[in-house]
């Protein structure tokens, strides 16, 4: 029973950063009808950028654990609005349905590449703020840092969330989500607002890589598993619920570790795999999101 807490408790920590990056997902895609498939490297520079702060890679340490988040999150934030001023707003433009995904792509393979000659192509240890002996909870041992990630993934989400409802332009994100047209003709610049989602979307991703960091290896192949699951829990959940995307990485994160342990770990990416493709046969909108219903 310790042993299945455990997994438990790893489960939660992992599905909730799937959870945090699959929400990136939902912010641009209600904003623009478009998703960065670079999103997972967006967590691994954030991570890398964040190592070079704190770790001694780079002559450092320059900062403490915490002070370096907000420097990790503005670099996000501008790493988000290239993305979308070079790989997305020209395909919007001439309106190519494939264009912005090819280009975020091909940016994604570039910010790989660019991270392998920076901090070359090993994996480096990320130094935990936190004491790493686990403490005991309801019976199992979970890291500090686990509890962190949960914590800290629910209140990236929830802020956001606070944000959309109560300011003055978290509601012209609000009004470009549901009908971007004539959010438009009521003076919003709407294509502020889409550059804006993909800065808060790529924020997320960042600061998610670096409350992650501490618990794996840091390196230049981190994001790309990360953002191809992020994005298969985003499916699971609805791009449009911000409820499915929590629910969706719970499921994944918890099938992956108890399936690792009780059977493989060259199977424990195959139940999240299942639920996808069933999700995608059954309810193609997800668990939780809405079919969108198209005036013709």
């Amino acid at each position: 029973m310790e042993i299945f807490l455990q997994l438990i408790y790893s489960g939660i920590a992992l599905g909730m950063i799937y959870g945090v990056i699959a929400f990136g997902y939902q912010l641009t895609f209600a904003t623009s009808g478009t998703l960065n498939f670079g999103q997972g490297e967006s967590l691994m520079l954030g991570a890398l950028v964040g190592l070079s702060l704190v770790g001694t890679i780079h002559g450092g340490p320059y900062l403490n654990y915490w002070l370096m988040i907000p420097l990790v999150a503005l670099f996000g934030a501008a790493q988000g609005a290239f993305v979308e001023w070079i790989g997305v707003r020209p395909a919007i433009k001439i309106k190519s349905e494939f264009g912005w995904i090819m280009s975020t792509i091909a940016l994604a393979i570039i910010f790989k590449n660019v991270a392998e000659n920076i901090w070359g192509k090993d994996d480096l240890k990320f130094p935990s703020p936190l004491p790493e002996a686990p403490i005991k909870f309801l019976g199992a041992n979970v890291l500090p840092m686990e509890i962190v990630v949960v914590i800290g993934a629910l209140a990236m989400m929830a802020m956001v969330e606070l944000f959309n409802r109560k300011s003055i332009y978290g509601k012209a994100v609000v009004a470009t989500s549901n009908d971007r047209d004539a959010a438009s003709l009521m003076g919003i610049n709407t294509g502020a607002v889409i550059t804006f989602s993909y800065a808060l979307s790529s924020v997320t991703a960042a600061v998610a890589g670096v409350l992650v960091a501490p618990l794996t290896l840091t390196g230049a192949t981190m994001g790309s598993v990360l953002g191809l699951k992020a994005f298969a829990v985003a499916i699971i959940g609805g791009l449009t619920s911000g409820v499915g995307v929590i629910v969706g990485g719970l499921i994944l994160g918890i099938a992956e570790t108890t399936t690792g342990y009780y059977i493989s770990t060259g199977y424990k990416d195959v139940p999240g795999l299942v639920l996808l493709l069933l999700v995608l046969a059954i309810k193609p909108a997800g668990l939780f999101g809405k079919m969108a219903i198209k005036k013709v």
